[in-house]
């Protein structure tokens, strides 16, 4: 399984039209456009999940650097999630 991160994406673009277009280069188990938690607004970056690690990779040498609504794209394979510190400093249970 890939996990392919998306990025540079116009605001507009949708989860719909990146599944057609990755399942262009074989099966698509998941597409999440990240959006900001306050306005819902698209936050210009995308996951898109491949179960085959050679269809992966086709997509990736295939559309980055794509363009797709006006922007060329970025697309890589997402690194993992890090543990990151507390927004603003804080620290769990007080200030």
């Amino acid at each position: 399984m890939k996990n392919l991160f998306v990025g540079n994406l116009s605001f507009e673009t949708t989860e719909s039209e990146l599944s057609v277009l990755f399942k262009g280069f074989g099966e698509v188990t998941r597409v999440h456009v990240a959006t900001d938690r306050d306005t819902g607004r698209a936050r210009g970056f995308a996951f898109v999940e491949m179960p085959q690690d050679e269809q992966a990779a086709r997509a990736i040498a295939s559309l980055n650097r794509k363009e797709l609504g006006g922007r060329s794209l970025t697309v890589n394979e997402a690194r993992p999630k890090t543990d990151r510190p507390p927004a603003h400093g804080y620290r769990a249970g007080g200030r």
